[in-house]
């Protein structure tokens, strides 16, 4: 087992994405995806899988405050899935409850309104997500 985990902030316009590892508990950023209506460019996809090799994806699941589900909901479990089916990878879904909150908070603290286009805070929430991950599981 490489320790190395994938994480996706799965949107419909733009999907986050962080590497982490298992042994530090610590992940970073890595560009984020555009997507059209949900659905990224699945060579991408392919193209950090190969790269990274990790042992597992996590893909954030978003959810009510309440822990209820919303219509994104159903719509990231999917893309998890199609992960799974096409590449075949280990897929663990992880509750995101206010990653992009938190992540918006921290970059506009590191570099005011300038810092905050879509793309960093997704992949800093996908970062959030899997650091989360880390805390419960490690």
């Amino acid at each position: 087992m490489s320790g190395t985990l994938l994480a996706f902030d799965f949107g419909t316009k733009s999907i986050g994405v962080a590497i982490g590892q298992r042994v530090t508990g610590t992940a970073r950023p890595l560009n984020a995806l555009k997507a059209q209506d949900g659905t990224p460019d699945w060579k991408l996809i392919e193209k950090l899988l190969k790269e990274w090799q990790p042992e597992a994806v996590i893909v954030g699941l978003p959810l009510n405050m309440d822990g209820t589900e919303q219509p994104l909901t159903a719509r990231a479990r999917n893309f998890a899935n199609k992960i799974h089916g096409r590449f075949g990878a280990k897929i663990i879904l992880h509750d995101e409850r206010l990653s992009t909150v938190e992540a918006r908070a921290g970059l506009f603290e590191r570099g005011g309104f300038r810092a905050l286009n879509k793309g960093s805070v997704d992949s800093a929430s996908a970062v959030i997500i899997l650091e989360s991950y880390f805390e419960q599981h490690l």
